[in-house]
């Protein structure tokens, strides 16, 4: 009964699948907008952890957790180049339906092609931009292709060399002092609590301990709430 409706159900015409994708399209940059608002509000918790981290004279952590902002700006960045992406689709259509009024059809646009095929490597549309790639085929706006796999392990190096980079850079922004400075009052307080004097109890190494292992539990959290909102 569902085959026989969708035989009886008349093509859109080319105006009215425009608007179809074109709302599609618009939803995808919104979902987009609640990413950034979500990786950016959870920036703003791991920077107070930071300044945090630097008033204990805690570099390990300051430094892993300014590591972790420096990839969610990437992030928030790439998702940036995301909605631009989806918006020039979205313009693109837009002057095909207008060549289609002229000609009759629907014409092959390189450009939506390639806009669609570099979108469906991203995570955040990949599954929405492989819908699109059906449907503008069938519609004949753009060639069957493809998805190559992408070897992104030169990429992966040249992104981490890019965060050590960064890092400094964000611990001086953030904690109000510069990265150089931190290592030796952080070598000098870690020495000074674990190597109990023979005026303190040996118990402070322990206690020390402990909360070392608190800190990194806390980082932990930190590291998965991150990575939770740029998913």
């Amino acid at each position: 009964m569902e085959a026989v409706k969708s035989l009886l159900k008349p093509k859109p015409t080319p105006q009215q699948q425009l608007r179809e994708w074109q709302r599609r399209l618009r939803n995808e940059g919104r979902n987009i907008d609640r990413q950034i608002r979500d990786v950016q509000r959870e920036e703003k918790k791991v920077e107070k952890s930071i300044r945090e981290a630097a008033k204990r004279n805690d570099i390990g952590s300051a430094k892993a957790l300014a590591k972790e902002v420096v990839r969610s700006r990437k992030a928030v960045n790439r998702l940036y180049e995301n909605k631009a992406q989806l918006n020039s689709i979205s313009m693109h259509l837009g002057e095909i339906v207008a060549t289609a009024r002229t000609v009759g059809h629907l014409s092959k646009s390189t450009e939506v092609m390639k806009l669609v095929n570099n979108l469906m490597k991203a995570p955040e549309v990949a599954a929405t931009m492989q819908e699109f790639s059906k449907e503008m085929t069938k519609a004949g706006v753009m060639e069957e292709m493809v998805n190559d796999a992408v070897d992104s392990a030169l990429d992966n190096e040249d992104i981490e060399e890019e965060i050590e980079e960064e890092v400094d850079k964000v611990l001086s922004a953030i904690a109000g002092e510069t990265a150089s400075e931190l290592p030796d009052a952080v070598r000098k307080e870690k020495e000074k609590m674990k190597q109990p004097s023979t005026s303190e109890p040996a118990e402070r190494t322990a206690i020390a301990e402990a909360v070392d292992d608190d800190d990194d539990d806390e980082l932990e959290q930190i590291r998965e709430r991150l990575a939770k909102v740029r998913s």
